[in-house]
């Protein structure tokens, strides 16, 4: 399938993989980027040096194009931001700030810069930063989120800029893929699902969370402090919303959730750990490689499209 982010990008499917932290790593970026899609490793709060590991380790894989995900509110961001150059990482998607200083530098390098917004006016304000194309995440999305829907911010984003847009939030097959296109995206952004990829380091205890949720098992955490956060429900989301309700200090809810993906991703702690999850998580039934679902979800795409 060919659109304005698969020649952006030198990829074969126009799907990208979220930079979920822990989660997207070297195994899951090489293993979509082997499948055809755009694999994208996390770099989160990670020591740069990890991230530039990461990337070599990457590139031991695969040699189709992945990206890297800066979250520049991270103290590293200085530093990761130019190993990408570096490295030669010619894709970078962005969150939590404005990367309007390191644009210059990236545009230099030929790197694509692909900022993640949650409404019109950042994706304005980015594509006058001087975006590539731009990924418009609605609040179905597991981890941090914006406030309005997929649905409902997709289109006015597209309306909005000339660059293209990649949608992404509740998007798990081909139907999502088809309804993206038919808003006006030129490509999908998918994280849920690759969580349970045979290629994914996530425990397999989170897996099984992830394979057995109901449509309303996704809480959202962090609405009092602005930073609200989509995952499973579980013991930790019950006490942090009991804090919330209490009024707890943002310092006491911090306290609460340190260290908590790590918790769920690495030790499989699905009592007190972050199961970061969108609300598609119900429609995910079964633990495939990257190579199965990106083929499965095409599949249906296509056939959707050709209708």
């Amino acid at each position: 399938m060919k659109t304005k982010i698969t020649e952006l990008l030198g990829i074969e499917y126009p799907i990208i993989q979220g930079g979920m932290a822990w989660v997207a790593e070297y195994h899951l970026a090489a293993a979509v980027a082997n499948a055809g899609g755009l694999g994208l490793i996390g770099a989160a709060s990670a020591p740069p040096e990890v991230v530039r590991d990461q990337i070599r380790k990457a590139k031991e894989l695969t040699d189709k194009p992945f990206g890297v995900n800066i979250m520049l509110l991270n103290p590293n961001a200085d530093e990761v931001a130019k190993i990408v150059v570096e490295e030669g990482i010619k894709v970078v998607t962005t969150g939590a700030g404005n990367p309007a200083k390191y644009m210059d530098m990236w545009k230099a390098a030929g790197v694509k810069v692909i900022p993640v917004v949650a409404s019109v006016g950042l994706a304005k304000l980015m594509e006058r930063a001087g975006a590539d194309a731009i990924v418009a995440e609605g609040m179905e999305s597991g981890g941090h989120i914006g406030s309005t829907t997929t649905m409902a911010l997709v289109p006015q984003v597209v309306d909005a800029v000339s660059i293209p847009v990649i949608a992404a939030g509740g998007i798990a097959d081909g139907r999502g893929i088809a309804a993206a296109m038919m808003l006006g995206a030129e490509g999908v952004q998918i994280g849920t699902r690759f969580v349970v990829a045979k290629e994914s380091i996530v425990h397999p205890a989170y897996k099984e969370k992830v394979v057995k949720a109901k449509d309303i098992d996704s809480e959202v955490t962090g609405m009092s402090t602005g930073h609200p956060v989509r995952q499973i429900r579980n013991k930790m989301t019950r006490e942090y919303l009991k804090l919330e309700k209490e009024g707890a200090s943002f310092e006491q809810l911090e306290y609460l959730t340190l260290g908590s993906l790590r918790k769920a991703v690495i030790d499989g702690d699905v009592v007190n750990g972050t199961l970061m999850a969108g609300q598609i998580a119900g429609l995910v039934k079964k633990e495939q490689t990257c190579q199965e679902m990106i083929e499965e979800m095409m599949g249906q795409a296509e056939a959707l499209l050709n209708r």
